[in-house]
């Protein structure tokens, strides 16, 4: 069956791969599985026919015949679990594997999010210079526990998977606030990454909608 899922028309990240359809780009890329792309602008995600398959009127979505899934880490959930690449199928690395994929979306990732609000959306407020200080210990708090954890290690457990791509997918969000500079082995953990060549596929796919007109 063929696979669709939706992407901005427009990204707001002007295409660097933050926009949440490249995580699952990345996971097809990384199980070899076609896929197409249906664009959608802001006014598009909020009418009755993208409503009804993210009733948050957000992206991604995932189409697979009778299938439609919302929410990336339901989305790539249901693909890693259909591919040893991305989930093992040992019993408790599986567990694992899993167990990462929520810490990078549950326990990482939301006070990333607060981050970028306070810096982008909060920034004229005349309290922001006082709580920034706060948002960004918040942010460290988790990743000080994370750098702890990963140490030397290339991945978090034995070998690449979901959970990995997820808590790189996550992390990326710091770059632009150069928190993530300040834990060496995570910016490294990064960059492996970024440099596997089915993340480098779909950050090029990403990018190639929204890249600025020459």
């Amino acid at each position: 069956m063929t696979i669709t899922i939706t992407a901005f028309e427009r990204s707001p990240d002007g295409g660097k791969g933050l926009a949440r359809d490249t995580r699952v780009r990345w996971a097809l890329e990384e199980v070899g599985q076609p896929y197409e792309v249906r664009l959608v602008s802001f006014a598009e995600m909020k009418k009755p026919a993208h409503l009804a398959l993210h009733p948050f009127g957000q992206i991604p979505t995932y189409e697979e015949g009778p299938l439609s899934l919302f929410e990336t880490g339901s989305i790539i959930l249901h693909l890693a679990d259909q591919h040893e690449s991305l989930l093992p199928k040992e019993k408790n690395a599986r567990a694992r594997a899993i167990t990462w994929m929520f810490a990078a979306l549950n326990t990482v990732e939301p006070p990333i999010l607060e981050l970028t609000t306070a810096r982008i959306f909060e920034s004229d407020r005349p309290w922001s210079a006082e709580r920034l200080p706060l948002v960004k210990d918040r942010v460290r708090a988790p990743l000080h526990k994370l750098s702890a954890h990963l140490g030397a290690d290339e991945w978090l457990d034995d070998r690449f998977s979901a959970g990995d791509l997820l808590m790189v997918s996550v992390l990326l969000r710091l770059r632009i606030s150069g928190i993530l500079d300040e834990y060496e082995n995570l910016a490294a953990y990064v960059a492996r990454g970024e440099a596997r060549p089915a993340y480098r596929r779909a950050f090029a796919a990403q990018y190639a909608i929204n890249a600025p007109s020459a």
